[in-house]
Protein backbone atom coordinates (compact mmCIF):
# COMPACT_ATOMS: atom_id res chain seq x y z
CA UNK A 1 0.00 0.00 0.00
CA UNK A 2 1.54 3.69 -0.90
CA UNK A 3 2.50 5.56 2.24
CA UNK A 4 0.26 8.45 1.24
CA UNK A 5 -2.39 5.63 1.54
CA UNK A 6 -1.20 4.44 5.12
CA UNK A 7 -0.90 7.61 6.12
CA UNK A 8 -4.98 8.24 5.16
CA UNK A 9 -6.12 5.05 7.05
CA UNK A 10 -3.62 5.41 10.33
CA UNK A 11 -3.17 9.50 10.26
CA UNK A 12 -0.49 12.13 8.78
CA UNK A 13 2.80 10.44 7.57
CA UNK A 14 5.43 11.32 10.07
CA UNK A 15 7.99 11.41 7.71
CA UNK A 16 7.10 14.73 6.25
CA UNK A 17 7.89 16.60 9.83
CA UNK A 18 11.20 14.46 10.37
CA UNK A 19 12.20 15.53 6.68
CA UNK A 20 11.02 19.49 7.77
CA UNK A 21 12.98 19.29 11.09
CA UNK A 22 16.12 18.22 9.34
CA UNK A 23 15.78 20.54 6.62
CA UNK A 24 15.16 23.70 9.52
CA UNK A 25 18.04 21.92 11.64
CA UNK A 26 20.04 22.19 8.69
CA UNK A 27 19.46 25.91 7.80
CA UNK A 28 20.75 26.77 11.50
CA UNK A 29 24.20 24.69 10.50
CA UNK A 30 24.46 26.34 6.86
CA UNK A 31 23.98 29.99 8.35
CA UNK A 32 27.31 29.08 10.07
CA UNK A 33 29.04 30.07 7.06
CA UNK A 34 28.12 33.61 6.68
CA UNK A 35 28.34 33.97 10.40
CA UNK A 36 31.77 33.09 10.47
CA UNK A 37 32.58 35.11 7.40
CA UNK A 38 30.94 38.20 9.12
CA UNK A 39 32.91 37.59 12.45
CA UNK A 40 35.98 36.95 10.81
CA UNK A 41 36.12 40.63 8.91
CA UNK A 42 34.94 42.04 12.14
CA UNK A 43 31.13 42.74 11.09
CA UNK A 44 29.60 42.02 14.39
CA UNK A 45 26.06 43.79 13.04
CA UNK A 46 26.04 41.36 10.35
CA UNK A 47 26.90 38.35 12.48
CA UNK A 48 24.27 39.37 15.33
CA UNK A 49 21.59 39.60 12.38
CA UNK A 50 22.98 36.02 11.18
CA UNK A 51 23.10 34.71 14.81
CA UNK A 52 19.28 35.70 15.26
CA UNK A 53 18.74 33.78 12.31
CA UNK A 54 20.47 30.55 13.54
CA UNK A 55 18.10 31.10 16.78
CA UNK A 56 15.27 31.46 15.02
CA UNK A 57 15.81 28.03 13.01
CA UNK A 58 16.66 25.86 16.29
CA UNK A 59 13.70 27.71 17.42
CA UNK A 60 11.34 26.65 14.43
CA UNK A 61 12.97 23.03 14.47
CA UNK A 62 12.06 22.42 18.39
CA UNK A 63 8.37 23.12 17.69
CA UNK A 64 8.13 20.91 14.88
CA UNK A 65 10.28 18.34 17.52
CA UNK A 66 7.59 19.12 20.32
CA UNK A 67 4.53 18.72 17.67
CA UNK A 68 5.61 15.95 16.19
CA UNK A 69 6.02 13.97 19.81
CA UNK A 70 2.60 14.87 20.53
CA UNK A 71 1.14 13.40 17.88
CA UNK A 72 3.44 10.30 16.84
CA UNK A 73 1.12 7.64 17.62
CA UNK A 74 2.38 4.62 20.29
CA UNK A 75 2.32 2.53 17.06
CA UNK A 76 2.78 2.91 13.63
CA UNK A 77 1.91 1.06 10.47
CA UNK A 78 5.10 1.12 9.07
CA UNK A 79 8.21 -0.47 9.19
CA UNK A 80 10.27 1.34 11.96
CA UNK A 81 8.78 1.83 15.37
CA UNK A 82 8.18 4.82 16.98
CA UNK A 83 11.22 4.95 19.03
CA UNK A 84 13.41 4.44 16.20
CA UNK A 85 12.01 7.49 14.94
CA UNK A 86 12.07 9.58 17.80
CA UNK A 87 16.17 8.37 18.11
CA UNK A 88 16.68 9.57 14.74
CA UNK A 89 14.54 12.95 16.13
CA UNK A 90 17.17 13.30 19.03
CA UNK A 91 19.93 12.77 16.87
CA UNK A 92 18.74 15.49 14.29
CA UNK A 93 18.33 18.01 16.91
CA UNK A 94 21.50 18.47 18.48
CA UNK A 95 22.45 19.92 14.82
CA UNK A 96 20.10 22.72 15.39
CA UNK A 97 21.40 22.65 19.21
CA UNK A 98 24.93 22.64 18.44
CA UNK A 99 24.81 25.22 15.29
CA UNK A 100 23.03 27.74 18.19
CA UNK A 101 25.29 27.49 20.52
CA UNK A 102 28.26 27.87 18.46
CA UNK A 103 27.11 31.35 16.98
CA UNK A 104 25.52 32.29 20.61
CA UNK A 105 29.17 32.24 22.32
CA UNK A 106 31.17 33.36 19.39
CA UNK A 107 28.96 36.52 19.38
CA UNK A 108 28.45 36.97 22.98
CA UNK A 109 32.10 37.28 23.13
CA UNK A 110 32.21 39.05 20.02
CA UNK A 111 35.26 36.25 19.44
CA UNK A 112 38.12 37.65 17.24
CA UNK A 113 39.92 35.01 15.01
CA UNK A 114 43.55 35.30 14.41
CA UNK A 115 43.85 36.55 10.62
CA UNK A 116 46.16 33.68 9.96
CA UNK A 117 43.75 31.08 10.74
CA UNK A 118 40.82 32.91 8.92
CA UNK A 119 41.13 30.59 5.76
CA UNK A 120 41.57 27.06 7.52
CA UNK A 121 38.91 27.70 9.90
CA UNK A 122 36.62 28.95 6.73
CA UNK A 123 37.29 25.35 5.64
CA UNK A 124 36.82 23.94 8.77
CA UNK A 125 33.26 26.03 9.01
CA UNK A 126 32.24 24.37 5.12
CA UNK A 127 33.64 21.20 6.38
CA UNK A 128 31.33 20.72 8.83
CA UNK A 129 28.00 22.27 7.41
CA UNK A 130 29.03 19.99 4.46
CA UNK A 131 28.34 17.14 6.95
CA UNK A 132 24.67 18.46 7.69
CA UNK A 133 23.75 19.16 4.21
CA UNK A 134 24.72 15.37 3.49
CA UNK A 135 22.93 14.25 6.48
CA UNK A 136 19.87 16.06 5.48
CA UNK A 137 20.86 14.72 1.67
CA UNK A 138 20.08 11.03 3.36
CA UNK A 139 17.04 11.46 5.48
CA UNK A 140 14.71 13.05 2.32
CA UNK A 141 15.34 9.55 1.29
CA UNK A 142 13.11 8.20 3.86
CA UNK A 143 9.63 8.25 1.45
CA UNK A 144 11.34 6.14 -0.95
CA UNK A 145 12.96 3.86 1.61
CA UNK A 146 9.59 3.46 3.29
CA UNK A 147 7.94 2.99 -0.19
CA UNK A 148 10.27 0.21 -0.83
CA UNK A 149 9.87 -1.37 2.53
CA UNK A 150 13.08 -0.66 3.00
CA UNK A 151 14.51 -3.05 0.10
CA UNK A 152 15.95 -3.06 -3.17
CA UNK A 153 17.99 0.07 -4.96
CA UNK A 154 16.79 2.86 -2.75
CA UNK A 155 18.57 1.30 0.53
CA UNK A 156 21.83 0.91 -2.06
CA UNK A 157 21.51 4.65 -2.14
CA UNK A 158 20.81 5.29 1.23
CA UNK A 159 23.93 3.00 2.26
CA UNK A 160 26.42 5.37 -0.31
CA UNK A 161 24.81 8.58 1.43
CA UNK A 162 25.89 7.52 4.69
CA UNK A 163 29.03 6.07 3.35
CA UNK A 164 29.89 9.26 2.10
CA UNK A 165 29.20 10.96 5.52
CA UNK A 166 31.48 9.02 7.11
CA UNK A 167 34.56 10.15 4.61
CA UNK A 168 33.16 14.06 5.23
CA UNK A 169 32.83 13.27 8.82
CA UNK A 170 36.81 12.00 9.05
CA UNK A 171 37.31 15.33 6.78
CA UNK A 172 36.14 17.13 9.88
CA UNK A 173 38.13 15.47 11.94
CA UNK A 174 41.45 16.58 9.78
CA UNK A 175 40.75 19.42 9.69
CA UNK A 176 39.79 20.06 13.48
CA UNK A 177 43.41 19.16 14.24
CA UNK A 178 44.85 21.42 11.84
CA UNK A 179 43.08 24.19 12.91
CA UNK A 180 43.95 23.46 16.84
CA UNK A 181 47.02 22.78 15.98
CA UNK A 182 47.60 26.22 14.33
CA UNK A 183 46.16 28.13 17.34
CA UNK A 184 48.56 26.27 19.64
CA UNK A 185 50.82 27.91 17.93
CA UNK A 186 49.57 31.37 18.33
CA UNK A 187 48.25 30.89 21.79
CA UNK A 188 51.33 32.46 23.28
CA UNK A 189 50.47 35.90 21.98
CA UNK A 190 46.72 35.89 22.55
CA UNK A 191 44.57 36.60 25.55
CA UNK A 192 44.17 33.23 27.68
CA UNK A 193 40.69 33.44 28.09
CA UNK A 194 39.93 34.23 24.52
CA UNK A 195 41.92 31.07 23.46
CA UNK A 196 40.15 29.18 25.67
CA UNK A 197 36.93 29.87 24.08
CA UNK A 198 38.50 29.91 20.42
CA UNK A 199 39.55 26.08 21.30
CA UNK A 200 35.96 25.64 22.65
CA UNK A 201 34.39 27.09 19.47
CA UNK A 202 36.56 25.25 17.07
CA UNK A 203 35.68 21.97 19.40
CA UNK A 204 31.76 22.41 19.23
CA UNK A 205 32.46 23.00 15.16
CA UNK A 206 33.91 19.95 14.99
CA UNK A 207 30.59 18.56 17.08
CA UNK A 208 28.60 19.58 14.61
CA UNK A 209 30.45 17.64 12.42
CA UNK A 210 30.13 14.65 14.96
CA UNK A 211 26.27 15.00 15.32
CA UNK A 212 25.54 15.51 11.36
CA UNK A 213 27.09 12.10 11.50
CA UNK A 214 25.30 10.64 14.37
CA UNK A 215 21.94 11.60 12.03
CA UNK A 216 23.32 9.04 8.78
CA UNK A 217 24.33 6.59 12.17
CA UNK A 218 20.65 6.54 13.20
CA UNK A 219 19.63 5.99 9.32
CA UNK A 220 21.73 3.05 9.21
CA UNK A 221 20.40 1.42 12.44
CA UNK A 222 17.12 1.62 10.43
CA UNK A 223 18.11 0.20 7.28
CA UNK A 224 19.88 -2.71 9.33
CA UNK A 225 16.53 -3.61 11.42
Amino acid sequence: MPLSNIANLFGRSPIKPIKEHMATAHEASADLVPFFEALMKGDFGTAKTVQQRISASENRADDIKKDLRLHLPDSLFMPVSRSDLLELLHAQDKVANTAQDIAGLAIGRQMEIPASMHSMMAIFVESAVATSAQALTAINELDELLESGFAGREVDIARRMTEELDDLERKSDKLEVEVRATLFKLEKDLPPVDVIFLYRVIEWVGVLADEAHAVGNRLQLLLAR
